[in-house]
């Protein structure tokens, strides 16, 4: 059995959860830069994770504050979709990454940090990106900062 290493996010994990839904309080919050908001479009918005498994790691989520993909209409599922594929053209193309890892984790046997609220995360891979610091440093090296990398990405999802 692979094992799949990541002890950058005990951060995340082990932090206090604030109370209420983080997605729908930062689609209240008109600082889009300072939320890593990158694109709202008319029934899902993408922005970028706090804490990434890899630069550009991106998360697309419903404006309705669901847990239930399937309670989603036909209309916020197709820009979702749309959304995800954009999303990942950019990537390829600003971040050259090679590959990704694409999905959700719905509820919370299904390994969801944040379950109350449905969101598709976006990974960005790159052949050979896998080493041995998380296993043996105890450490992720990310090579851009989160706004750095959101200042590059950025205007690319003017054209969605």
């Amino acid at each position: 059995m692979n094992k799949l290493w990541a002890p950058w996010r005990i951060e995340y994990v082990s932090a206090p959860k604030e109370a209420g839904c983080i997605f729908c309080d930062k689609l209240e919050d008109d600082h889009d830069r300072d939320n890593l908001i990158l694109h709202r479009g008319n029934h899902a918005f993408v922005l970028m994770n706090l804490y990434p498994y890899n630069n550009g790691h991106l998360m697309i989520s419903p404006y309705e504050h669901t847990s239930e993909p399937f309670s989603l209409d036909e209309a916020v599922l197709s820009e979702i979709m749309t959304i995800a594929n954009h999303s990942m053209s950019i990537l390829s193309k600003t971040l050259k990454a090679d590959g990704f890892n694409f999905g959700a984790n719905i509820g919370k046997a299904g390994g969801a940090g944040i379950e109350e609220h449905i969101h598709y995360h976006i990974v960005p891979r790159w052949n050979g990106d896998t080493n041995f610091m998380p296993v043996i440093g105890n450490s992720k090296v990310m090579v851009e900062g989160l706004l750095e990398t959101y200042d590059k990405i950025k205007p690319m999802f003017a054209g969605i």
